[in-house]
């Protein structure tokens, strides 16, 4: 074993009397120990709120989107688009048109998203998660029904248990005159009862989801459609269908991603994962720094050793290796001590939900988590490069004086 590491190991680990030093050393090490289980439990829980975000957004966002370059529609009953309906990778194809539109509810209105979908939509099992109240219910009985965001259940106050709400759909009438005398012949109005209220983001709270059939009857659209959302099935390579679709689509038309659609949200996760990692790095920084301080002390309480060590012949490398080994050491028990927590933690809270959301959610009620190996290796390379810095300084600093020290014995 390396003559550093095993005097190190001594100093450390063997048992000695409780004085200053030895404090400061276990302050030091419960700063690094706190520090990583901090890091770890942080990572964990933002990896669990970017796989509940983005599981929540993929129940509305498809795995591909086409949409026209110009204009608001298009013809979805051409060639391709009927070759695509039936392509055997396809697990939904669905029509989309939607338009804003004036909502009104008793007394209240509002302006939201007229969001109206082909039966495919419903392909989604998923759906129900979403739902805050009622259930996902487009059609029963011939009758359409509309599901509706948060946000427009708020602004409305809709009450979607009384069984005669209705909820008015106003849009501008296509090629409507001017001079009408009354206002109210320039707009289609259209009845609907809501089934449910979902809850997602401020992105898709404001959207009333209807059939398709509903949506065309209100803007006087018999035929052409927004957008048309494509899912795969299974082990389907979605980028190398976006590029087949493309080339045969032309410059006409856009075809997205999940991620080109949800551009925002990505930067959004991984801005504040990022700045909430520098964050606790910057704490973990100061915490490893106090090694310095105790190794600054150790090297005082041991001039002795140093002195006798240098007597028999051992040189400045053997020395310095010495504290630099030791400093690392308590770096090193920190993070595994701390690491093991944080996972304990993290399975705990995984499994019985400790730490309740403040407030009722739709969706979940204590903080989730997801934990990655990545983040613990993320974690091993954060404390390893600040421990070698910290302990490179304090090894510098237990030569100095070192003819002084050879003196006093």
């Amino acid at each position: 074993m390396n003559t550093s590491i095993y005097i190190a190991k001594r100093y450390l680990f063997s048992r000695k009397k409780m004085h200053a030093i030895n404090i400061i050393s276990g302050i030091s090490m419960l700063g690094v120990l706190v520090g990583s289980a901090a890091l770890v439990i942080i990572l964990s829980v933002f990896n669990g709120f970017e796989k509940v975000i983005l599981s929540l957004y993929n129940n509305f966002t498809p795995e591909l989107k086409i949409e026209p370059v110009q204009g608001k529609t298009f013809n979805p009953n051409t060639a391709y688009f009927n070759q695509l309906r039936h392509d055997d990778r396809v697990f939904s194809f669905t029509e989309v048109l939607q338009e804003k539109a004036l909502i009104r509810y008793n007394n209240r209105q509002f302006i939201g998203t007229v969001h109206g979908v082909s039966e495919a939509f419903l392909n989604n099992k998923q759906l129900d998660s979403t739902i805050q109240t009622g259930s996902f219910t487009l059609q029963a009985n011939n009758k359409p029904y509309a599901v509706i965001g948060a946000t427009v259940q708020n602004s409305l106050a809709v009450n979607i248990n009384d069984p005669l709400a209705t909820l008015q759909v106003y849009s501008p009438r296509r090629n409507a005159g001017t001079n009408s005398i009354n206002p109210a012949d320039e707009f289609t109005v259209q009845y609907i009862s809501p089934s449910g209220i979902f809850a997602i983001q401020q992105d898709f709270d404001d959207m009333m989801i209807v059939p398709l059939s509903f949506t065309r009857n209100l803007l006087d659209e018999p035929v052409n459609v927004s957008s048309i959302e494509l899912n795969f099935k299974k082990r389907t390579n979605i980028d190398a269908v976006k590029d087949e679709i493309e080339e045969h689509l032309g410059k006409g038309f856009n075809v997205r991603n999940r991620y080109q659609q949800n551009t925002e949200l990505y930067k959004t996760l991984n801005y504040e994962r990022w700045f909430t990692f520098m964050i606790l790095t910057f704490v973990l920084v100061i915490a490893i720094f106090n090694i310095i301080g105790s190794l600054t002390m150790l090297v005082i309480d041991k001039r002795k050793d140093i002195a006798v060590l240098t007597s028999l012949g051992a040189g400045k490398p053997l020395i310095q290796g010495i504290f630099f080994f030791e400093g690392m050491m308590i770096s090193a028990v920190g993070y595994v001590i701390g690491s093991v927590l944080g996972l304990g933690f993290c399975l705990l809270q995984y499994k019985y939900g400790l730490i309740k959301m403040g407030g009722q959610m739709m969706v979940i009620d204590a903080y989730p988590v997801h934990i990655k190996a990545t983040d613990f290796l993320l974690v091993l390379l954060t404390v390893t490069v600040i421990s070698v810095i910290a302990s490179g300084i304090s090894s510098r600093l237990s030569v100095k004086g070192l003819d002084d020290i050879k003196q006093d014995l």
